[in-house]
């Protein structure tokens, strides 16, 4: 009997049993690994569990000691069946993706990442690590009647804005965690301002155009005035616990885009108070737009990249009207004014530890002395994902936890996690 998790399924009516006979597989790109003790940790609260449509769940045999697939429902006489994938928590990252085989036509999948998931000692198991001890978004303290009940209030108390009236979508309708925590009034709360965006990127989660992907939330569809943007932030910089405030959300475009307005909203931000942390999520295209936000009081930067090798960031992001070397660039300019920088980096097993991007990350991470990288899973079809991209098979990856040590090692004093900190040493 093997001491590593089983595979699970879910059966015709999407029921999800475990199989004894394979163990749980997990994928590295477009390889199958075997999981090894510490590969693996309970589901944690808050994730969910995903059916993955005309696709068999694939597993190891270890009589044969290869991987296998299971095509049909062995509890119920050969029924048809569906792999199970997991969309874990925020403040983890997976270590391998579900393993499937995907059948003929089979519809793309939506904008979710896409963990394995397996069945040990009476619970499900995923194959991922918590990056990030932080507890803001924890699933434990949300009550939704609650936020509901603040998000209302507050809605009908500041109809007049704008923004107060999209952020209540947010967190009512969308379940954003960052929208719920600021009607909460503590830790990060969102600031989308930009309904356009100089990017075309394939896993946009909130605009969608020519694919059969949908957009899983709506764009937000004005730019909200320094008035208004103040109005949300001013009190949640006075009043919240490990207050952060960010531009640059999964409901918007490119926040750089509305420099002008940002910047002026920074200033009444600062005027107004000088506690907790101002902080912009952005592609980093505009360093220019970055060194006057800067000067307007900003803290700190996150910028997005699936790839330090241009090609490939090239190919995710399709860029419209800046250059690879701008992310580097944006990020300089904030270190050069004493703030603080992390990269988002888009983590996909068997393509960000591959040898050539850790390579290439390596010579990103010197040239640009970030403090933080935060481990966000890619949410994005892992097989369209490598297809649209034209990576090439056959090279090997080293494994993410291998990956994170190899880094640790060359850059001892730079941080894994997940959430922008506040940089409020005082709070």
């Amino acid at each position: 009997m093997t001491s590593r998790p089983f595979l699970v399924y879910a059966d015709a009516e999407g029921r999800i049993f475990e199989w004894p006979e394979l163990e749980m597989l997990g994928a590295s790109g477009v390889e199958y690994r075997r999981l090894d003790p510490g590969d693996w940790i309970p589901l944690p609260p808050g994730s969910e569990l995903f059916l993955l449509p005309h696709r068999l769940p694939m597993g190891y045999n270890p009589g044969k000691r290869r991987p296998e697939v299971l095509a049909a429902d062995p509890y119920g006489d050969g029924r048809p069946i569906k792999a199970v994938a997991a969309f874990v928590a925020p403040a983890h990252t997976q270590i391998y993706s579900a393993a499937y085989r995907t059948l003929p036509k089979a519809p793309l999948l939506p904008l979710f990442a896409y963990t394995a998931v397996g069945w040990k000692d009476g619970r499900f198991v995923v194959a991922g690590v918590r990056v990030d001890p932080d507890e803001r978004q924890d699933f434990r303290h949300f009550d939704p009647e609650e936020i509901r009940r603040r998000a209302h209030a507050r809605v009908k108390k500041e109809q007049h804005n704008r923004l107060v009236r999209h952020l209540g979508k947010c967190a009512v309708s969308y379940g954003c965690p960052a929208a719920r925590n600021l009607f909460m009034h503590r830790w990060e709360a969102p600031l989308p301002t930009s309904p356009v965006c100089n990017a075309g990127c394939l896993g946009c989660i909130s605009f969608q155009e020519g694919t059969e992907i949908c957009a899983t939330q709506e764009r937000i569809s004005f730019v909200p005035n320094a008035e208004e943007i103040a109005a949300v932030a001013v009190p949640h910089l006075k009043e919240a616990s490990r207050a952060v405030v960010s531009f640059g959300q999964g409901c918007e475009g490119e926040p750089l885009l509305q420099a002008e307005v940002i910047g002026e909203a920074i200033r009444a931000m600062r005027q107004a108070s000088t506690r907790g942390t101002i902080n912009l999520n952005t592609n980093g295209s505009l360093p220019e737009a970055v060194k006057q936000l800067c000067r307007a009081g900003l803290d700190s930067i996150r910028v997005s990249l699936n790839s330090c090798r241009p090609n490939y960031y090239i190919a995710y992001f399709r860029p419209r009207g800046y250059r690879f070397e701008a992310l580097a660039q944006s990020l300089q300019v904030v270190k050069a004014h004493g703030g603080f920088a992390s990269i988002n980096y888009f983590i996909l097993p068997g393509f960000t530890d591959q040898e050539e991007e850790w390579n290439t990350l390596c010579r990103f991470l010197k040239e640009t002395r970030v403090d933080l990288i935060q481990m966000r899973n890619l949410n994005i079809d892992p097989e369209w994902y490598l297809k649209s991209l034209n990576v090439p098979g056959g090279e090997k990856a080293m494994g993410i936890l291998q990956w994170m040590r190899r880094v640790k090692d060359r850059f001892p004093d730079l941080r894994f996690g997940y959430f922008n900190p506040c940089l409020d040493a005082s709070d």
